[in-house]
């Protein structure tokens, strides 16, 4: 029977322990200003030594294909792009790399090609215009570049940043 026991514990253990936040001692929390738009930044409590002199910042990485019907989106006219419509949108800076990729279109065939990822920091207070802003430069790519998507990833977790 104890045997048993032990067992039980354990699984229970166990469950409860994967509901648990990543690391002992994390304060997560939803910021309730972008749950209406389905995107949370969770705040995490960060030892202060860590955050001297830092600003907590959102990180978004963009994916911007380059492949179209007629042929490639160069680098100058993505260029061009980011001097006219995602340059006075953030100002402040940005971080463009270029890369290979791949992925598997609406029509399931895998496409590969060239592709810019463009990362941006962002101070967390201004989440959801900021946000607003990235929609927009996606439906923008999509519509003058003829993109199926761009990709957007948002790090759920406040960045902390100095400069």
């Amino acid at each position: 029977m104890k045997h048993l026991s032990r067992r039980t514990f354990a699984a229970v253990a166990l469950s409860l322990f994967m509901w648990m936040p990543a690391s002992i001692g994390a304060s997560q929390q939803a910021d309730p200003r972008s749950a209406s738009q389905g995107r949370n930044v969770v705040q995490r409590r960060i030892p202060k030594v860590g955050r001297e002199g830092a600003l907590p910042f959102v990180r978004t990485e963009l994916f911007f294909g380059t492949a179209k019907q007629d042929g490639v989106v160069t680098e100058e006219e993505f260029r061009a792009f980011v001097d006219s419509e995602v340059t006075p949108r953030f100002p402040d800076g940005l971080t463009l790399l270029k890369g290979d990729g791949q992925f598997r279109g609406e029509d399931e065939v895998v496409i590969k090609e060239q592709s810019f990822v463009l990362i941006l920091l962002y101070p967390y207070e201004t989440f959801s215009k900021s946000s607003q802003k990235i929609q927009e430069l996606r439906e923008l790519y999509k519509f003058q570049f003829e993109q199926e998507s761009v990709l957007r990833v948002d790090d759920p977790f406040i960045v902390w940043v100095s400069f």
